[in-house]
């Protein structure tokens, strides 16, 4: 007995150890087949990388770049609308961009981001991200959780956000054109209803994975260059304005910008914001989203000061809402070009936004006599289409990987007409249909009496003293 336990024990040693080596072995090489996962994802399909892995740089530039756009609204595009109308509906404007933040930020999460950014049909999404469902969380697999394919190598926690920041400040800008007479309540019925069937349906158009006139979709019908939203948030915002001032008519009385401070500061904001939106749409932190960020800052300077120089010619005074204006149209003008340009470009969309907004804010309101009351339709609509088409002129193949008229590709000049008049012809449509109904079943604009008394007081029971 002694005899067999002795044999016994080195024999259970043995086992034990063999045991022990299996499972380290088993251990190491999963461990290595989880850092290839890890170093080799899935390829990616957005709209202009092909080889994409995890980044944290992406990650950081875009979370920095969420920030940046929605300081645009809150408090950039407030106080800049703010400081543009007259003291007794500051604080229903200001209001405006707070309340259309939160509520916006309801739809988008809820069903306007699924329609707009999923895969669907080429004129609307799918509804599969409907409350932002099944948004993984997967760090066994590089921690990147179930990315959008438009933006592969970041979260598609951060692409939801960020994406959600535009679909904000788009109808957020459309106050612009009804301030000073608009119901609130009229106002909160209109900007959702026009994110649903007017914001969601154009941006799955323009950048969605099957739109029709996206980019990145081989099969898309027409082809056209929307780097960060000349169509679908200033055409888009600018047109529904226009159509808001027309159904509303003309203010029963106007006077001048109460507080140019406001102003200064909300354009002031609004330019540091735009790097974010222009820069940040290249949705990764490489050399597309540094040539967005400097022709942005070229074309901006130079429409600020183009403007001045023409006011100034033809009013014998350069003023500070005029240059914060024409620095806004500059913005607005090379957001569609942001990542197609380069310098030369910036310029000339810098020159063309100055002149032509300054028009549309004077002369073409004049000659069409609408009360836009803060230039909504003049600065944003007018920059958009200057932007869009001057894009397919002036791209270069080499930055944004299509040429334009310049580089021999007429084509793409021609495309960018048809996706401008179909956003255009579109949203005036399905505006002016909106507008109705609620007219019908709840009113648009105050009374006269709370017009004049000024819609702080009347509408929120708050002035600014």
């Amino acid at each position: 007995m002694m005899e067999s336990a002795t044999y016994t024990r080195p024999k259970l040693v043995r086992i034990v150890v063999a045991l022990l080596g299996v499972a380290f072995l088993c251990l190491l090489f999963s461990n290595l087949a989880l850092a290839e996962d890890a170093a080799a994802p899935p390829a990616c399909g957005g709209k202009i990388l092909e080889k994409c892995t995890p980044n944290s740089g992406d990650t950081a530039w875009m979370l920095t770049s969420v920030a940046l756009v929605l300081m645009m609204t809150i408090p950039g595009l407030g106080l800049f609308y703010g400081g543009m109308v007259r003291k007794k509906n500051v604080g229903d404007t200001v209001m405006t961009s707070f309340a259309v933040t939160c509520l916006v930020t309801i739809l988008f999460a809820v069903l306007t981001y699924s329609l707009a950014f999923r895969a669907g049909t080429p004129f609307i999404g799918g509804l599969d991200r409907m409350f932002l469902k099944d948004i993984l969380s997967d760090i066994g697999k590089g921690g990147i959780g179930n990315p959008n394919p438009l933006a592969a190598t970041i979260p598609e926690s951060v692409y939801i956000c960020f994406q959600m920041t535009f679909a904000i400040i788009t109808p957020a800008l459309i106050a612009g054109a009804f301030a000073e007479r608009m119901k609130f309540s009229a106002m909160l019925w209109f900007i959702g209803l026009w994110a649903i069937f007017v914001y969601a349906p154009i941006a799955h158009w323009v950048w969605g994975p099957d739109g029709i006139f996206s980019a990145g979709n081989d099969a898309a019908y027409v082809k056209v260059l929307d780097f960060a939203g000349g169509t679908v948030v200033h055409i888009n915002a600018g047109v529904a304005g226009l159509m808001c001032a027309i159904m509303l008519g003309k203010r029963v009385e106007t006077g001048p910008a109460h507080n140019m401070v406001l102003t200064f500061i909300g354009a002031s904001l609004l330019w540091v914001g735009w790097f974010g939106f222009n820069a940040g749409s290249a949705v990764t932190a490489g050399m597309q989203a540094g040539m967005a960020m400097l022709v942005t800052q070229i074309a901006t300077a130079v429409a600020g000061f183009t403007w001045m120089l023409v006011e100034w010619a033809l009013k014998g005074k350069p003023t500070v809402v005029g240059i914060c204006s024409g620095a806004v149209a500059g913005l607005v003008a090379i957001t569609p070009a942001s990542g197609f340009v380069g310098p030369v470009g910036a310029f000339a969309i810098g020159i063309a936004a100055g002149v032509c907004c300054y028009w549309g804010c004077t002369g073409l309101k004049r000659m069409f006599s609408y009360d836009d009351a803060l230039d909504c339709f003049g600065v944003h609509a007018l920059g958009g289409i200057v932007g869009a088409l001057l894009t397919g002129v002036f791209a270069v193949e080499q930055y944004g990987g299509t040429a334009g008229v310049l580089e021999g590709n007429a084509g793409q000049f021609l495309n960018q007409c048809i996706g401008v008049a179909t956003v255009f012809v579109y949203d005036a449509v399905v505006s002016l249909i909106i507008l109705f109904v609620i007219n019908l079943f709840v009113g648009l604009r105050v009374t006269r009496d709370i017009e004049r008394e000024g819609l702080d007081l009347a509408l929120h029971g708050e002035v600014v003293q």
